[in-house]
């Protein structure tokens, strides 16, 4: 499968963490936007994403070893979605995100899962890949066996 793999830090974040806030949204309304604040992603690259039949990405907590499977069904690069779908913590914010992804589900990734995934534009795996590189994200390929 191919995909792509973000990271994330609690920087901003209140004390209970990002997952904790974008949970309770999701647990409300059945779905969260997620911004992703900097530089845009490939709208290509997204769009691949929705052609499948569960459309999701790779969520890195940078320093630690906390990796997601996020699930969305949506995505938006020109507008700001709907504010009260949005985290409180960071609904002032929203002019620096450069891409928001509809959320339905954040589940826990296997333990060995950045070893599974190896960067597209040069074969290295993910695990090698994201300790040498500041880049905010990284398309991937995922492989189950």
């Amino acid at each position: 499968m191919k995909t792509i793999a973000l990271r994330y830090s609690d920087n901003y974040a209140p004390e209970e963490g990002m997952l904790y806030h974008h949970k309770q949204i999701i647990e409300k309304y059945g779905y969260v936007w997620y911004g992703k604040f900097g530089n845009r992603i490939s709208k290509e690259i997204i769009e691949e994403q929705m052609k499948s039949n569960d459309p999701k990405f790779l969520l890195i907590k940078s320093g630690t070893p906390e990796r997601y499977w996020v699930h969305f069904n949506d995505f938006q690069q020109n507008e700001i979605p709907e504010l009260d779908k949005i985290p409180e913590y960071y609904r002032k914010e929203t002019d620096k995100v450069g891409c928001w992804f509809k959320i339905t589900n954040f589940e826990r990734a296997e333990n060995d899962v950045m070893s599974r995934c190896f960067v597209l534009s040069s074969g290295d795996s993910l695990s090698l890949a994201s300790k040498h590189s500041m880049n905010p994200y990284f398309k991937i390929e995922y492989r189950e066996d």
